[in-house]
């Protein structure tokens, strides 16, 4: 028998519900969404099998981390064998730190399993992805962040209820200075069924025009490895794929000039087929990939693009 009586899901964007909220379906039968934002956005839970959707109505200079004691209020009332879900993003994990703080709550980020048969417990990846760790809760509540693809969003639609809460001011509110909009392409590549990724194999940023060819000729997303990501900022974060980036669980999985580090492997391992191209043959993504090519990733892409349209 299950230790999880009750699963909440708290969001601030309603793209992340459907992956979150099918996944606690799968988890419990007692399923909220604690939702900042709009009722419209939020209504979108129930076709994913959310009971009940609580409403934080947005305040003008307050921010998502700040509804944390709203969120813990409203949570704290539901009893013993309470799990939270909340997305492993930035925002979803300092999210996460205030509600498990204000519940008295653990917290685990970046979990790749969630069970309750012998007590909350969340699995996740430890020493860098050498290994996987199982954090087993003695309290009556657990906080878990999960990563991008760990669910899969299904269709399961249900009459549920809304209700819409009280906001709880924190004893010490962080002042909102300044909010811009996000530039650049927004991406979803944990949905892609095909994902090409990139690494520092390729020198410049104009090398990667042959990639974007490639990739509309196979119908796949361009993912890059954390050094693409962060250090040569040639694509946003929400394209890096890795252990503290996004989860791929499609079919197949392009890697090109990628070494192949065991944090990045451990964000495609759920894949269906890795196929690897590197110039050094003694890469580590050789040992992972299903299919490898030991060639440069200058010669090997054009010459797939060129293949391909003939």
């Amino acid at each position: 028998m299950s230790s999880i009586s009750h699963v909440f899901v708290v969001c601030a964007e309603a793209g992340r519900l459907a992956e979150l909220v099918s996944g606690a379906a799968g988890l419990g039968k007692d399923v909220h969404v604690v939702f900042v934002g709009c009722e419209e956005q939020g209504r979108e839970a129930f076709a994913y099998g959310a009971r009940v959707l609580h409403i934080l109505p947005p305040r003008e200079g307050v921010i998502f981390e700040e509804y944390a004691p709203s969120v813990a209020a409203v949570v704290t009332g539901a009893g013993t064998g309470t799990l939270v879900l909340l997305p492993a993003d930035r925002r979803g994990k300092a999210m996460a730190a205030k509600i498990g703080a204000a519940m008295g709550a653990p917290v685990v980020n970046e979990v790749t399993a969630v069970a309750g048969e012998e007590g909350l417990e969340a699995r996740h990846t430890v020493y860098g992805g050498l290994a996987e760790a199982v954090e087993r809760s003695t309290e009556d509540a657990l906080v878990v962040t999960v990563a991008q693809g760990v669910f899969e969003a299904v269709s399961a639609p249900v009459e549920g209820e809304v209700r819409e809460e009280i906001f709880v001011p924190p004893v010490k509110a962080i002042r909102l200075v300044e909010s811009r909009p996000r530039t650049g392409d927004v991406a979803d590549i944990a949905a892609a069924s095909r994902v090409i990724g990139v690494g520092r194999g390729f020198a410049r940023r104009e090398d990667l025009v042959p990639v974007q060819e490639l990739a509309a000729a196979i119908g796949a997303e361009i993912g890059c490895s954390r050094p693409i990501a962060e250090s040569e900022q040639w694509m946003g974060r929400d394209r890096y794929v890795g252990i503290s980036g996004v989860t791929l669980t499609g079919n197949v999985y392009l890697a090109l000039g990628i070494s192949g580090q065991i944090q990045h492997m451990a964000g495609v391992r759920d894949v269906k087929t890795i196929v690897a191209v590197n110039k050094d043959k003694n890469a580590p993504v050789f040992t992972c990939a299903d299919y490898g090519l030991v060639g440069d990733v200058n010669k090997v892409v054009p010459a797939l693009v060129r293949l391909l349209g003939s």
